[in-house]
């Protein structure tokens, strides 16, 4: 964990998700298990950041080992999320619309908290390609007469939190199982007179695989029909 702000007082969240870098470690043989119980004994009794940072300095963030085999690390699509976290610093920590729009797609870098609002507009929010600061990701939205769009791939670890009044709220698509390594990403938020729809959708890059794939064995099929006749 990075802070620019290391007298800032730690959270009960922050502490946990030190010790679970550590216990990352210890697993993976990175460190030793009294090592392991010294570490989590400070980071349990630290008060700041600054007290927190020197226990994980050394220490990659759980799913970014580069021990992983490429059938964990291949996502969906083969996107490969070990490359694609703790690429910081984030691209990107909100967006708003006022009687327009925005848009955030591509190989862009998701802060670990993102707002997002819109007033009588709209927003696209596409994490299909994108690039995260971190692990875990809290997206807010706010819609008043509007509505944001949430583009996630089908492998993605998302939970989705937030409610509507006279909108809506929810989640729609092909869900599997979270690929090792998924970032963690909740969506949370309101929306008044609007919506917010989480979409599951196959990476562009893997759509046309798909498709070449799918043009390929019609071609085949030709040839075995014409050898026939």
């Amino acid at each position: 964990m990075t802070s620019e702000l290391p007298e800032m007082r730690a959270s009960d969240a922050e502490r946990e998700r030190v010790a679970e870098v550590l216990r990352e470690a210890v697993a993976e043989g990175r460190i030793d298990m009294e090592e392991f119980d010294t570490r989590l004994d400070a980071a349990y009794k630290a008060r700041t950041h600054g007290e927190l940072q020197p226990l994980v300095r050394d220490l990659p963030a759980p799913g970014t080992t580069t021990e992983l085999t490429p059938a964990a690390d291949a996502g969906e699509g083969g996107g490969g999320w070990a490359s694609r976290i703790g690429r910081g610093p984030a691209t990107s920590r909100g967006a708003f619309a006022f009687w327009g729009g925005f848009n955030r797609k591509g190989t862009w870098t998701v802060g670990p908290k993102f707002h997002a609002g819109v007033f009588q507009g709209g927003g696209d929010i596409d994490l299909r390609e994108a690039r995260f600061e971190q692990r875990d990701v809290v997206i807010r939205c706010f819609t008043l007469m509007g509505g944001i769009r949430i583009v996630v791939p089908p492998d993605m670890d998302v939970t989705v939190r937030g409610f509507g009044v006279m909108g809506g709220f929810g989640e729609t698509g092909d869900t599997s199982e979270p690929s090792p390594g998924s970032p963690r990403v909740i969506i949370t938020g309101f929306a008044l007179m609007g919506g917010v729809g989480v979409e599951r959708k196959i990476r562009s890059a893997e759509k046309r695989r798909l498709k070449e794939e799918r043009k390929k064995a019609a071609l085949e099929k030709d040839k075995f029909r014409k050898e026939l006749d």
